[in-house]
């Protein structure tokens, strides 16, 4: 066989072993590694480039963030602030028909500039946001929809993992990506925000609940009270990266001091609780990292099979234009969403289309957040859809099954695919900061 028809079916072999359930970086990290030497019989040339990849991936001083933004993460989850946030929401939003709903958009878009993690706030809002919205008779299905909807904003919102791999994988500015991501996000949520009212208004019986009308205010000291944290971290670590003062590794250390801080003056943190949140980044972390060093050999065999200079060439000789590439690639990430995680998306069909869209002069940071939002609708859709699978287990209700958790999450999923579409047709969204 040649090295390209090589490469075409370990790409093959990767989709089918982990949709058959093997560990996504074993498969990828695997497949590629003999791959590499069936095209050129050396196994000591397979032996160097898992070496490079190892060297060039887990050695970047760039990832020091991966394990610094999950630490800040976990410690604010603990703190408290995510419930915070959302009574803060809830009190001036309760009055309209799905102001619950629009409250729990709102405060998972704060929390999401504070955590960086969908599955964090899947977590969290699925304990102090469903069962509020159950309280008040809303739809259990549309109740658990929202959370489910609003979780991803965690990935799009700056600070975010996603953001960090996709860094790596097309070799652009983790600070870029940051600035890039923060007007997708802010439209998501918005959009969001309206298709709550318009369920409400169009589809009443679909969204249930009641209004409170005894809804008593909040004093601006309880609100400061509640929000001036948040606000301080976001201050702290997105300020300082926007404004140039501190790398992205730094605005993570100076993050988790912070939230350590925080949750310590608000008494919310224990040697247990610390230990625990320790416990849980190093796992976070080695997990991602195994990801990136098995998909940076995977980019390698893809090289030396010739792959990626294949694919361009096929599309210039069926003159394929830049509307039918991107459709290619968002049907493609749809697809590759129903069976892997976001992370192992990117990893895996990224390297793939760099190729392609560099040639036409496209942006890298649009490619990025275009990639990222249209992987995330994965976390939405079945089988796979792991905010949905995060929801079940934490809310733990016979009440509502998982099919309840995907149906409700549906209409989310379509108001994310509208806002792709838009980020696609005008790229200026995602580059509006950095312009």
């Amino acid at each position: 066989m040649t090295p390209f028809e090589i490469g075409t079916l370990s790409v093959v072999a990767i989709v089918v072993l982990v949709y058959l359930g093997v560990y996504i970086p074993i498969a990828l990290g695997l497949v590629s590694f003999v791959s590499i030497i069936l095209m050129r019989d050396n196994f000591d040339l397979a032996i160097n480039l898992l070496k490079i990849a190892i060297g060039d991936s887990v050695m970047e001083y760039t990832f020091a963030t991966v394990p610094l933004f999950t630490f800040m993460g976990l410690i604010v989850s603990k703190a408290g602030l995510g419930a915070d946030i959302y009574q803060v929401m809830n009190s001036g939003f309760r009055r309209v028909k799905g102001g619950i709903g629009m409250a729990t958009v709102g405060a998972n878009a704060v929390f999401a500039a504070v955590t960086g993690s969908s599955i964090a706030s899947a977590s969290v809002f699925s304990k102090v946001s469903v069962p509020q919205m159950l309280a008040f008779n809303y739809n259990p299905r549309f109740a658990v929809g929202v959370v489910a909807g609003s979780s991803v904003l965690g990935m799009i919102i700056p600070p975010s993992a996603m953001l960090i791999i996709y860094s790596f994988v097309a070799e652009q500015s983790v600070g870029d990506m940051f600035l890039a991501g923060v007007v997708p996000g802010l439209m998501l949520a918005a959009a969001y925000v309206v298709a709550i009212f318009l369920m409400g208004r169009f589809t009443p019986k679909y969204v249930g609940g009641r209004t409170s009308d005894e809804t008593e205010w909040m004093s601006p000291l309880e609100i400061a009270d509640k929000t001036i944290p948040t606000l301080l971290l976001i201050v702290a670590v997105l300020g300082g990266i926007y404004t140039g003062w501190l790398t992205p590794v730094e605005a993570g250390a100076a993050g988790s001091l912070l939230g350590l801080l925080i949750a310590a003056f608000r008494k919310k943190l224990t040697l247990q609780s610390l230990w625990q949140a320790l416990l849980e980044t190093g796992h976070i972390t080695a997990s991602i990292l195994f990801l990136i060093t098995a998909a940076s050999i995977y980019s390698r065999m893809l090289g030396l099979a010739g792959l990626p200079n294949e694919l361009g060439d096929l599309l210039t000789e069926t003159q394929m234009t830049f509307f039918w590439v991107m459709v290619i690639y968002v049907l493609m990430m749809i697809f590759l969403g129903t069976i892997l995680d976001t992370a192992s998306i990117i990893l895996i069909v990224v390297p793939l289309f760099l190729p392609l869209v560099e040639p036409m002069g496209m942006s890298l940071v649009w490619f990025g957040i275009v990639t990222v939002v249209g992987a995330e609708i994965g976390l939405l859709t079945p089988p796979l859809g792991i905010s949905c699978f995060v929801i079940k287990a934490t809310l733990n209700d016979p009440r509502i099954s998982l099919k309840d958790v995907f149906i409700g999450a549906f209409p989310f999923a379509l108001v994310m695919l509208i806002v792709l579409i838009a980020l696609i047709r005008w790229p200026s969204l995602s580059l509006a900061i950095l312009n």
